[in-house]
């Protein structure tokens, strides 16, 4: 592997996402940017008057579907863009632009809440049975009665708009740092060449069997965020305030409930995910303590967490391959579902590589209104990357066939169901290869991955979710978030969900520093509580065929028109109760059983 990326222009065309289905010029959209400006003038004539009737109260909403759809696309491609080259000046500028128009529209919509929050039940029914039309709004407007007591007067509600690009520039300032500026030293691999460490290759180092190329990306990646470790807890911290402070302006109780309200998820779901993950910590250490004897180590370390249990594994899996074998796993559900990943694969739904400057990791993004949804990954040519692709096609699925069922007011899902489509698909794609994998070494590998998806996922992001609790509630009681104190909360919480089997190593107290969802608060407990949904809805999917394959594909189709754990009760699952977390538990400690037999 060579010691630098390729540049962006240096990328072959075929592995890039074709953001020309958005806009096939960037002359196209400044056009489309203008016109959108000059919409923004016509809400003023609403304000005062919104409720007078409901065909002014139509008039108003669907002016609002048209500029909220029209900006989502502006903004959604100049991010791409950016995120495809991080240094590129023009679509810095391009996405800048777009942040500063949300802004501007969101202030010229900000008296609207404020005067539908005024409406009464009787008065709203009066308006629906007036004008036939307004039923499309339903329940998009008894959603803002239902939150009447955090909206604020007009002025407020303007001002608090008119701050919203100065309130995310923390989360802006660690984007570019974090996937720009930030540079991470040379190491050697297994053969002694020297490589360049970067978040795209981190895992692969923290895989390979010889220990000292995994302390070396280890000791790396750590020592690079410690170094900044002042200038990212001001950050972190600066982010932290900002949510606080408008949590308290909207009288919520907590930055929790604040951010919980939105999809009327209860506070006791984040709760009892945190609860009966550590009433379950034993099977957490279990884990620990098979993976240190299965690797015959003395002592186990934070770099040995993430290198197979199967010894003789060094399984290479290109792109193409990937896409095929994710093609065969997701057949159990239908032929319609298989052809429409098809068609993303084949048609440049995916940005496929890393190259300088674009953004690390992989998502699934698009809007309403697009031909379909874009993943970007950053694939590498391992087993790891394979479910990632299948992960990201999940994402891609769930945003296509709610916005190709639902009304624009309608397609966008909650963040809570965000997570379970793509883990769907991950579950899917691995029993198909333990049904298929007669080699021994990659069945091991196998079951290692799969009780890894459960120590990453439910435990990890139950930690994250309980250190984000924890942090956030500190800000609340007026501490200071140094970054002292942040890495002593992060480690001591790091050595209580992994035991006294692991070696916590002193650099993972900065971990904190390198998460980008953290800048999102609240978001990462939705991947626990999504992967426990994922895996009884997998399993009723496979036991029960069609009638299940059908209820999936209803949830899917949602989009946010029911209230998210309602829409998972269609699909089969009751995330109100612990039951799904529990059964997803008792999974992994068969899992460990299964392991310790073979």
């Amino acid at each position: 592997m060579p010691a630098s990326l390729p540049k962006r222009a240096e990328v072959k065309v075929e592995d890039t996402w074709k953001l020309e289905d958005i806009f096939s010029t960037d002359q196209v959209f400044e056009e489309q940017f203008s016109k959108v400006k000059g919409l923004i003038g016509a809400f003023a004539a609403y304000e005062g008057n919104l409720t007078s009737n409901g065909m002014t109260l139509f008039e108003f909403l669907s002016k609002q579907d048209e500029i909220s759809e029209l900006s989502n696309k502006l903004y959604v491609y100049a991010h791409m863009r950016l995120h495809q080259d991080g240094g590129n000046a023009y679509y810095q500028d391009l996405t800048s632009k777009t942040e500063v128009l949300s802004t501007e529209i969101s202030a010229s919509l900000s008296f609207a809440n404020s005067e539908l929050s005024s409406l009464t039940l009787e008065t709203l029914e009066g308006l629906l049975d007036q004008t036939p039309e307004l039923k499309l709004y339903e329940r998009y407007l008894k959603e803002i009665l239902r939150q009447k007591d955090h909206i604020l007067d007009s002025k407020t509600e303007n001002l608090l708009a008119r701050v919203t690009e100065i309130a995310n520039a923390s989360q802006n300032v660690f984007s570019v740092f974090n996937n720009v500026d930030m540079k991470f030293p040379i190491i050697n691999d297994e053969k002694g060449e020297a490589v360049r460490l970067t978040h795209g290759t981190y895992i692969k180092y923290l895989e390979n069997k010889d220990i000292s190329v995994r302390k070396a990306a280890f000791t790396g990646m750590y020592e690079t965020y410690s170094s900044y470790r002042n200038t990212l807890a001001t950050t972190f911290a600066a982010n932290i305030k900002q949510y606080g402070l408008f949590s308290s302006v909207r009288k919520f109780e907590t930055p929790l409930h604040y951010a919980l309200s939105d999809n009327n998820i209860p506070v006791s779901v984040y709760n009892n995910l945190i609860e009966t993950v550590n009433k379950h910590m034993d099977i957490m250490h279990e884990y620990i303590s098979l993976r240190r004897s299965l690797l015959g180590l003395q002592e186990l370390h934070m770099y040995d967490l993430f290198v197979p249990l199967a010894k003789n594994f060094d399984k290479r899996i290109s792109y193409d391959e990937a896409c095929e074998t994710i093609l065969k796993a997701l057949e159990p559900l239908g032929k319609d579902y298989v052809e429409m990943i098809k068609e993303g694969f084949s048609n440049r739904w995916i940005d496929k590589y890393e190259n300088e400057g674009k953004r690390s990791g992989a998502y699934s993004w698009g809007t309403y209104g697009i031909p379909h949804p874009y993943v970007l990954m950053n694939y590498i040519d391992n087993v790891s990357n394979m479910f990632t692709l299948a992960h990201e096609m999940g994402h891609a699925l769930h945003s296509y066939l709610s916005e190709k069922t639902q009304p624009f007011i309608y397609s966008g899902y909650s963040i809570f169901v965000a997570e379970v489509a793509s883990t769907v698909n991950e579950a899917l794609l691995m029993q198909y290869l333990l049904k298929t994998v007669a080699d021994k070494d990659y069945r091991h590998y196998l079951i290692n991955y799969f009780m890894e998806q459960f120590r990453s996922t439910l435990y990890r992001q139950t930690m994250f979710a309980e250190f984000e609790k924890d942090v956030h509630l500190t800000n609340q009681n007026g501490e200071t978030l140094t970054s002292e104190l942040l890495c002593s909360k992060y480690y001591s919480l790091v050595k209580k969900y992994h035991g006294n089997d692991l070696c916590v190593d002193q650099l993972i107290e900065n971990e904190w520093a390198r998460i980008p969802h953290f800048y999102s608060p609240f978001y990462v407990y939705q991947y626990a509580t999504g992967y426990s949904a994922a895996i009884a809805l997998s399993t009723r999917i496979l036991t029960e065929g069609q009638s299940a394959v059908d209820d999936y594909l209803k949830f899917l189709s949602g989009g946010s028109s029911k209230d998210p754990i309602d829409l998972l009760k269609i699909a089969g699952v009751d995330m109100s109760s612990p039951a799904p977390i529990e059964a997803a538990l008792s999974e992994f400690r068969n899992l460990i059983k299964q392991m310790k037999a073979l």
